[in-house]
C-alpha cells in the first residue's frame, strides 16, 4: 500500500514539474523609436530602461525596434547608450537599426553604422549570454540571438532596415540551420497602420526602398520593403512565429496575422509612439509594448505601457491577445 502511494505521488510530482516549465509565461519587451527621447526626452528614455531593469524576472528579452537617434549625433547616442546599459548583466536584450541611424544628421543618405556600431559595439556584445552570431563580424547591424522560455528554445534574428537581399539570404541560412528554434524577426520597417506590410503597391509611405542610401540598389544590394521581406523569406519556413517592427506614423499601429507556405500563423505587429505619431506627446510618452507568452494557454497577450506615466493604453488596437497560438 504504501509502495502504491510513493509511485503515486512520484508520477504526480512528474507530471507536475515536466509541465510547469512549458506552461509558465514569460514577457518580451517591444521598445520601438527612442529617437525623441534620445534627443530630447533623456528623461523618459531612462525611465523606460529602468523599469525593465528593476523587473528582470519574468522578461526573457527587450527588442529595440530602431530609430534609436533621430539626427545620429554622438549626443544622441551617449544617451541611448546609457539607458541602455542599464539592462546589462539584468536583462538580455538587442537593438535594431533605423533609418534615422544611419547618415549624416540620420538622414539615411550613406550607409554608414559606424556611430551605431561605436556606442552598441561588437566586442561587448558578442560576448553576452545567448549572441548566436551576426552577418558581419565586428558589426551589429544584423544579429541573432538563443534563448530558452516557457520550455520553448527561441530565437531572435534583428535585421537592418529595409533588410538587402544578401541579408534575407544569410538570414534564411540562420533560421534553416534552427529548425527547433521558434523565430522571432526583429526590424525597423515592416508592417504598415492599414493592418498590411509595407508595400509600394499600396502606396505606402516611409519605404525603405525608397530612402536615399537605397533607390536604385539591385541584385544583392537591392532592399525589401515589408511585403518583399514576406513573400522572399518571412512566409518561407514553418518554425518563424512572429515579426515585430516600428518605423511608420499615422496613428502607430498595425496587427495582422497571415499563413505561412508551410501552414504556420505568424503574428505581425507595427508599435511606434513616437513624434508626430497621432496623439503624441514629449515624442511618445515613453510608452511599450508588452507581450505576454503562455505557451500552456497557447496564447500571447499584448500590453501598452509607460513606465513614465505608469500607464496603460487599453484601446483595443494597443490591448489584445492571440488566442490558439500553436507553439
Amino acid at each position: 500500500m504504501m509502495k502504491g502511494l510513493i509511485v503515486t505521488c512520484f508520477v504526480v510530482l512528474i507530471t507536475f514539474f515536466g509541465t510547469s516549465s512549458k506552461e509558465k509565461s514569460f514577457k518580451i519587451v517591444l521598445l520601438p523609436d527612442t529617437q525623441h527621447y534620445s534627443e530630447s526626452y533623456p528623461e523618459i528614455f531612462y525611465a523606460q530602461a529602468q523599469w525593465i531593469a528593476e523587473n528582470p524576472d519574468s522578461i526573457a528579452f527587450v527588442l529595440h525596434q530602431g530609430d534609436i537617434t533621430n539626427h545620429n549625433t554622438s549626443k544622441e547616442w551617449e544617451v541611448a547608450s546609457g539607458a541602455m546599459s542599464l539592462l546589462d548583466g539584468k536583462v538580455p536584450y538587442v537593438v535594431c537599426i533605423g533609418n534615422h541611424d544611419y547618415g549624416t544628421n540620420g538622414a539615411n543618405d550613406i550607409r554608414n553604422t559606424e556611430p551605431f556600431n561605436t556606442w552598441f559595439p561588437y566586442e561587448k556584445y558578442s560576448k553576452t549570454a545567448g549572441f548566436g552570431g551576426a552577418f558581419e563580424e565586428g558589426k551589429m547591424d544584423n544579429v541573432w540571438y538563443t534563448f530558452k522560455a516557457g520550455g520553448i528554445n527561441w530565437l531572435i534574428l534583428s535585421l537592418e532596415f529595409g533588410p538587402r537581399n544578401k541579408i534575407l539570404d544569410w538570414a534564411s541560412e540562420v533560421v534553416k540551420n534552427h529548425p527547433s528554434h521558434k523565430v522571432i524577426i526583429n526590424t525597423h520597417a515592416y508592417m504598415y497602420s492599414d493592418d498590411t506590410r509595407m508595400s509600394e503597391e499600396r502606396g505606402h509611405h516611409w519605404l525603405p526602398m525608397l530612402s536615399k542610401m537605397n533607390i536604385g540598389a539591385t541584385g544583392s544590394e537591392a532592399v525589401n520593403n515589408g511585403e518583399q521581406m514576406w513573400k522572399k523569406f518571412v512566409s518561407q519556413y514553418p518554425n518563424i512565429l512572429m515579426v515585430v517592427s516600428g518605423h511608420v506614423l499615422d496613428d502607430g499601429v498595425g496587427t495582422l496575422v497571415s499563413e505561412g507556405k508551410h501552414g504556420n500563423k505568424v503574428y505581425q505587429m507595427l508599435a511606434n509612439y513616437q513624434k508626430y505619431v497621432n496623439g503624441s506627446v514629449n515624442g511618445g510618452n515613453g510608452f511599450f509594448r508588452i507581450l505576454t507568452v503562455n505557451p500552456g494557454k497557447r496564447r500571447i497577450s499584448v500590453r501598452t505601457y509607460s513606465p513614465y506615466l505608469n500607464e496603460y493604453i487599453t484601446d483595443p488596437s494597443q490591448q489584445f491577445e492571440f488566442e490558439g497560438v500553436l507553439f
